[in-house]
């Protein structure tokens, strides 16, 4: 392990979590980032993972997020200066299957301790064949090739496991194991921190679960396939326009399979999200007479989310999904 003692202060960490974990990368350019900071340094791949792991590392640890806020995490290429930072980092947070480049510079990097979330609970196979699946002729959406040539593969499942308070907590439990072991002289803080958190985030899921339990209709349609594991967490249903990959442009057919969804299950709303554009959510919404609002899949946080951190955007996201289902 290679945690460096120089001197950091409590209150410059402080004022950092105060900011908000979505503008952890404003400090990217600063020689802090690249591991000159006294303290347990991580490299967390985007938002989710970072938000981990300052909840978990508190006062001892420094975390430099690599995707910027308000940046597609789907989208991420890595930097030769980010490149630099995995290679002077204590350790890597992040998530395989969602940002291909971030799995391969991690991969070759000499870090000692990498942390996949993908490892640290179940991943299950979601996106196209969610809700109505192959009944209604879906094709396969699983490799997608995006404009860089990465090859988006979702052959291990659905990687948005955040979306779920339950698996989220799984990871956090894998995450607070990973720090224990890899800067066992805090180990005691983390194990406190991870306990706390996992408690939050049980509560989370006690909302949804209360939010969610008198509703009108199961179905929603989302921008993206981001949200199977929370739709199969509450017994809901996720159409979306389009894959697991938010670029993906929906198919004509699949337009008009969607209209005819929500005419027959009384689907409300069309949900579009903050990071990505929300054109083909309002045109479908305007020609089937239906009204739009934001379900944050959380993958960022910027001066357009409803909310300053995980929890918050995600009790957003309760208040929308409960409007939307008819949820009394």
């Amino acid at each position: 392990m290679n945690v460096r003692r120089r001197h950091i202060s409590t209150v410059a960490v402080t004022a950092v979590a105060a900011l908000g974990f979505g503008t952890l990368t404003a400090c990217s350019s600063d020689s802090a980032a690249a591991g000159d900071t006294g303290t347990f340094d991580v490299v967390a791949s985007f938002y989710p993972m970072a938000f981990l792991a300052e909840r978990i590392g508190g006062e001892h640890v420094h975390v430099t997020s690599l995707t910027q806020p308000g940046q597609e995490p789907h989208d991420l290429e890595i930097s030769a200066r980010q490149t630099a930072q995995l290679e002077e980092a204590d350790a890597a947070l992040y998530l395989k299957g969602l940002q291909p480049s971030v799995d391969e510079a991690i991969g070759q990097s000499p870090i000692a301790t990498k942390i996949d979330a993908a490892e640290l609970t179940a991943l299950e196979e979601h996106g196209t064949e969610a809700g109505h699946g192959e009944e209604h002729g879906h094709e396969d959406e699983h490799a997608h090739e995006d404009e860089h040539g990465h090859d988006h593969d979702h052959e291990g499942g659905d990687p948005h496991i955040w979306l779920d308070p339950v698996k989220y907590a799984e990871v956090a439990e894998g995450v607070g194991k990973a720090f224990q072991k890899a800067d066992p002289d805090h180990a005691a803080d983390y194990r406190k921190n991870t306990a706390t958190l996992v408690k939050d985030l049980e509560a989370l899921d006690e909302k949804f679960r209360t939010g969610l339990a008198n509703r009108t209709t199961d179905v929603f349609v989302t921008s993206h396939a981001a949200f199977g594991y929370l739709a199969e967490r509450y017994g809901l249903t996720e159409e979306a326009i389009s894959g697991l990959d938010p670029d993906t442009e929906p198919s004509g057919a699949r337009v008009k399979e969607l209209q005819k969804i929500a005419k027959d299950d009384g689907v409300t709303t069309v949900f579009y999200e903050t990071l990505v554009s929300d054109k083909t959510a309002k045109t479908l919404a305007g020609d089937t007479g239906l009204k739009t609002d934001v379900l944050d899949p959380v993958e960022g946080i910027t001066d357009h989310s409803r909310g300053e951190d995980y929890f918050q955007v995600m009790e957003a996201n309760l208040t929308a999904l409960r409007t939307a289902l008819g949820a009394r």
